[in-house]
């Protein structure tokens, strides 16, 4: 499933009823959704703009709304929605240019432990603030992304899996992550580099631009700090892991269960992420996006090492032994 980055032909009407009209519109992303995403570039009023095109029925951008507005009300550098057509799931937003968080560290790698401290005292300063008002990230939703390793991954490598252990092994480690004493907190789920914006000009403390939560959930404060320090994406040393946490429970006065829980909450996205992958390959016809199982598997040994993921940990050596997460998965198009 190739997107077209072609704009909707309601494109131009929006525009215009929004005081955009005659503005271009240039490709400038799609992402492992339906959503596009265009620059709109106004000559004559020296102005820019992002299309998110979030059609209807498979994207709602209501949520992206609500949180978008959410952390801008709690001064964080949400975009700005300058107009907005839910018939059709178009919504025009501040643009925040091109300087991504991972962009500019591939140029500049000696600015990595900077700016990463500033992404976790960002994220420190979100969880000091009230949750937004989003469902929780309870235990069905743990277990219904941690079975997407089973129901994608495993019939791709040719495993058999006994999926009630799977299901079983997760039912002992979870409560690790939901009975911390931490806060509940927004959790934007998908704080990573790529969807982190380095801007100027704004109020905020961090000029940090923040993209791509409208997934959002109420839940345990080490997710997103995962996200951002276990990436999909990019590499992050152990070494610079280790200092970020470390930094992060300086600032949130961390208890004595948050290292467990960020284990938990590690293993659970990362198996999460290989069954997307996988599904975005097959289903999606994503090949690309095969190139970051590798690294997504490293990413899970590294939380199944933790004490506290042993029944985890014995599933998947019994079941997905090291010579099968190394195989390659090209060609196992369904």
């Amino acid at each position: 499933m190739a997107l077209s980055m072609i704009p909707p032909e309601t494109s131009p009407d929006f525009l215009r009823s929004v005081g955009w009209g005659g503005a271009d519109i240039l490709p400038l992303a799609g992402d492992a959704s339906f959503r596009r995403y265009f620059r709109v570039v106004d000559d004559a009023g020296n102005r820019r703009a992002v299309l998110m095109d979030a059609p209807p029925p498979h994207e709602d951008p209501r949520p992206f709304i609500a949180i978008a507005q959410h952390l801008s009300a709690q001064g964080f550098a949400a975009p700005a929605i300058y107009g907005q057509d839910l018939d059709h799931g178009l919504v025009l937003l501040e643009d925040f240019g091109d300087a991504r968080v991972r962009d500019h560290l591939d140029a500049y790698p000696q600015d990595e432990e900077a700016i990463y401290a500033r992404c976790i005292r960002l994220l420190a300063d979100l969880h000091r603030q009230p949750p937004a008002d989003v469902p929780p990230y309870d235990r069905a939703t743990y277990q219904r992304e941690t079975d997407l390793l089973t129901q994608w991954y495993c019939p791709a490598a040719g495993v058999d899996a006994d999926e009630g252990a799977y299901r079983a092994a997760w039912d002992v480690v979870l409560p690790l992550a939901e009975r911390d004493d931490a806060p509940n907190v927004t959790v934007l789920r998908d704080y990573h580099a790529e969807n982190i914006m380095l801007i100027d000009g704004r109020e905020d403390a961090y000029n940090l631009g923040l993209l791509d939560f409208q997934d959002a959930l109420v839940g345990h404060p080490a997710y997103d700090l995962v996200s951002l320090l276990q990436d999909a994406r990019r590499d992050v040393s152990p070494e610079l892991e280790a200092r970020m946490i470390a930094l992060y429970k300086e600032i949130a006065q961390s208890g004595p269960g948050f290292d467990a829980a960020y284990a938990v909450l590690g293993a659970q996205r990362n198996a999460k992420i290989i069954g997307i992958f996988t599904r975005l390959y097959q289903r999606d016809g994503k090949p690309r996006y095969l190139d970051f199982l590798p690294r997504m598997w490293a990413l899970l040994e590294r939380d199944l090492a933790h004490p506290a993921l042993a029944p985890v940990k014995a599933w998947f050596d019994a079941h997905i032994p090291p010579a099968i997460r190394r195989k390659s998965l090209m060609g196992e198009v369904a």
